[in-house]
């Protein structure tokens, strides 16, 4: 081998050796390119690591005039023209960058990161549609990808350790892989974490902003997370896409009902059944969104045209029934049970239809004074949806004794201070089906009381704190409450005013906060909302767990499908509400359903009158306030009030011995409370 030979190969080895130095020693890379080019100057591969360690030399202008001059001799070489494009990324030089990568992504249409590069830089450059093609491309793209097709497949399996595996050694290669992201997003969701779920597919919309599907994962996160304000932001992006899929629009319109801006969900609807006018969901949507304006007629002809396109429509069938004012029909019920029977091959992926549809033949039944047959439906629906939730009586019933033990009057005594002194939310809680709607369409008829919705938000606060004793933090719930300090308190408080602020929709001083659930948290709200009002909104409870268990509820409420589960449920809340008036005398307010509609203007004004504002008539004309109502109640609350449904209970009594039992004296002492569920102080 003659010298010049020897030369050439041993520049040749040095050239093939020198990347694995790139990321570790990205200079002596450097220096060996220098070396090889010294013997041969127009050795295209040295030429091309020297561009490469000078660019992760943070030298990329040096990079970019040398793979400029190379791209120009070769221009069909990938790997000279990615990284050409990368070093006139990271100088700004974004029409070079363009050129470059748009030739990239011609020669190599199945590189992900060239398409999102390109995506970037066709965003600094003003060009937003071309942008977001860019990004779609890029997901397109990695589709394909053998490696996130594995985890994909893995995850969808159940096998979520195996495709977290996978993608964590993807990402420690290529951290900013965007799809790769939005995956362990999801997998991170499917695990319960929502913590760590949202930033991950909040970092795979920054990374490919075009990524419409991750934006889309996003926004039902956010939905999930309830920051409705950040959900409609990127639902209004999302609609910007250059792929125009109504699903987007949807989307949106479900972000606007959360939000309570029921007429511009209602104008989407509307706008796509124009379009698309056989369409049994938008009609039922719309339907939804109707009832809750008050524009009984038109929901009603909403879900008659969503059964007319799809008979086998559960849920809008339901919402028919739903509306107390309205009774089917034999030809109705003939319909349903012809729906029914069509399901049966197919009852295990239509189990939501069949559930629906049995809670409205109870209903069409109970209507028809059929109360045998309506009560036969009603148990069917309950046991099938019973099936499809989870909730442990026992567990509850545990919790419920925790918080009553943590709760002790020196304990409150000692934690006067702290806690956020404001005054503007009124809490009504209770069990659903307890009258709660109608005291909060009394009070939202009063000038000074904004009413909102069944808020989550102290659902929320009290779940997270819980989570911190269930994750061992504190070994108990008076542990972490504890732990609380005035500061601590003032901050929760502050929090949930925060929070549901995005519901308030006008300027009035007081709001209504009508989740029922929120009588678990009511010594909480106690500690960290001092002056907020609490009502307890209760109805007999044979009459009142009755009415829960024959009412499908859209979501929560997992207790109501069992009845011995329910009795349980209510004496907890019973036994609960018992504690705090012995521990907090007069904290909370107590509406009798019965004596409310026995006489109503002595208990309006008994309520007006606790709740610190001057009685006005027209909390006694509630029924002729149109703001919108989203509960099971809402027709009922735009009627002056009506005494049938006050014992209707009594029709189902012989069936009703299990939650006879599961009550037990909490029947007999009503309105009372037994003394067996009195605390012990």
């Amino acid at each position: 081998m003659t010298t010049a030979s020897r030369a050439d190969s041993e520049a040749a080895h040095d050239v093939a050796i020198a990347p694995r130095l790139l990321e570790e020693d990205p200079g002596g890379a450097l220096a060996r390119a220098e070396a090889v080019l010294r013997v041969q100057p127009e050795m295209p591969q040295a030429e091309l690591l020297a561009g490469q360690a000078l660019r992760r030399l943070d030298q990329s202008q040096l990079a970019f005039t040398r793979l400029s001059a190379l791209a120009q001799q070769h221009p069909q070489v990938p790997a000279v023209t990615w990284e050409l494009a990368q070093s006139a990324s990271a100088i700004g030089a974004t029409d070079a960058a363009i050129t470059a990568l748009e030739r990239l992504t011609r020669q190599l249409p199945a590189v992900p990161d060239a398409w999102f590069l390109l995506g970037t830089q066709y965003r600094a450059a003003g060009r937003s549609e071309a942008a977001w093609r860019a990004d779609l491309s890029g997901v397109n793209a990695a589709a394909a990808d053998p490696l996130l097709l594995q985890a994909a497949v893995a995850m969808n399996e159940g096998r979520l350790d195996d495709a977290a595996a996978q993608l964590a050694s993807r990402l420690e290669a290529v951290p900013d892989d965007a799809p790769a992201t939005r995956l362990m997003g999801e997998i991170q969701w499917r695990r319960g974490d929502m913590g760590r779920a949202l930033p991950l597919v909040e970092r795979a919309v920054t990374l490919a902003p075009g990524f419409d599907l991750a934006r889309e994962f996003l926004i039902r996160l956010l939905l999930q997370s309830n920051r409705l304000t950040e959900a409609l932001s990127h639902a209004e992006i999302l609609n910007k896409s250059p792929v125009k899929n109504p699903g987007y629009q949807l989307l949106k319109a479900t972000v606007l009902v959360r939000l309570g801006q029921q007429e511009e969900a209602r104008a989407i609807y509307e706008t796509l059944l124009a379009r698309s006018p056989a369409q049994p969901l938008l009609w039922q949507n719309l339907g939804h969104v109707l009832k809750t304006l008050g524009r009984q007629a038109e929901a009603i002809d909403a879900y008659r045209q969503a059964v007319t396109h799809q008979p086998t429509q559960g849920e809008a069938w339901w919402s028919l029934a739903n509306l107390k004012t309205v009774k089917l029909n034999a030809d109705d019920i003939a319909a349903m049970q012809v729906a029914l029977a069509s399901l049966a091959k197919d009852s295990d992926t239509r189990q939501e239809d069949v559930f629906h549809l049995h809670f409205a033949l109870g209903k069409a039944h109970e209507d028809a004074g059929v109360f045998a047959t309506a009560f036969d439906h009603y148990e069917r629906g309950n046991c099938l949806r019973r099936t499809l939730i989870r909730h442990d009586a026992d567990a509850f019933s545990a919790d419920v004794s925790a918080t009553i033990t943590a709760l002790a009057a020196p304990f409150l005594a000692s934690r006067r201070d702290g806690g956020c002194q404001a005054a503007d939310p009124i809490f009504i809680v209770g069990l659903p089906r307890s009258g709660s709607t109608l005291v909060e369409q009394i009070l939202a008829s009063h000038s000074q009381i904004e009413g909102t919705m069944e808020l989550p938000e102290m659902m929320a606060i009290g779940s997270r704190l819980q989570s911190r004793v269930d994750e061992g933090e504190f070994a108990d719930y008076a542990a972490m409450l504890s732990s609380l300090s005035a500061a601590d308190r003032t901050r929760l408080g502050e929090e949930y005013l925060d929070r549901t602020r995005v519901h308030r929709q006008s300027a009035k001083a007081r709001f209504i906060d009508k989740m029922p659930n929120n009588w678990q948290h009511s010594g909480l709200i106690r500690l960290i909302l001092p002056n907020a009002t609490i009502i307890d909104a209760r109805r007999h409870p044979l009459g009142c767990c009755f009415s829960a268990w024959k009412q499908h509820f859209a979501r929560g409420q997992t207790f109501s499908y069992d009845l011995i589960e329910l009795g349980r449920y209510y004496r907890d809340y019973v036994r609960m509400m018992a504690h705090i008036d012995t521990v907090a005398p007069g904290a909370v307010h107590r509406v009798i359903y019965e004596r409310m509609v026995a006489d109503t203007e002595a208990e309006v004004t008994r309520l007006l009158a606790y709740v610190g504002v001057p009685f006005e008539a027209a909390c006694l004309a509630f029924w002729e306030n149109d703001r919108a109502v989203r509960t099971a109640s809402s027709e009922q609350v735009r009627q002056p009030i009506f005494t049938d449904g006050v014992d209707h209970w009594k029709k189902f009594a012989p069936w009703l011995a299990p939650l006879s039992d599961a009550l037990g004296d909490v029947v007999l002492a009503y309105p009372d409370v037994p003394n067996s569920l009195y605390p012990t102080v």
